[in-house]
């Protein structure tokens, strides 16, 4: 368990560097990845799944195909290639605070408490949302 002490930047108390590969994901790349991730199953629910709005009667991606699309394309990649698109292209992973492989159930945990927003818009000193802290994980740069 890291010291529960202030530390001085996010991921001192777990012996994570300041700056640099290994350092918590700040808001910016946390950010960037997001809209990448949510762009492309946007895209991709317009693409194979849109519906016709029925107020102006435009094509527009289905929103349940869209989140659909989301949360398996964080499920699936999470444990495989360490993160999402977004995050793999912004030059972040998804990794155990512990080490290891992150498993099959933290994306799980994670995604599902992400769809409920809140969680995620809470952090601690660490820069972690609760999606993270429940799913045991951290957001780190490549």
């Amino acid at each position: 368990m890291p010291d529960a002490s202030p530390s001085e930047y996010p991921g001192e108390r777990w012996g994570l560097p300041d700056t640099g590969p290994g350092s918590i994901g700040r808001l910016g790349r946390r950010l960037g990845a997001l809209a990448i991730d949510i762009a492309t199953a946007a895209i991709v629910g317009y693409a194979f799944f849109h519906q016709t709005d029925p107020v102006t009667g435009v094509l527009v991606a289905d929103p349940w195909a869209t989140n659909v699309v989301f949360a398996i394309v964080q499920i699936m990649f999470i444990p495989t290639i360490g993160g999402s698109p977004g995050h793999r292209l912004v030059g972040l992973r998804v990794a155990r605070l512990t080490g290891g492989w992150v498993g099959l159930w933290r994306p799980i945990v994670r995604t599902a408490l992400l769809f409920l927003i809140i969680p995620a818009l809470i952090w601690d000193s660490d820069h972690r949302g609760l999606h993270d802290k429940a799913a045991g994980t951290v957001l780190i740069r490549v």
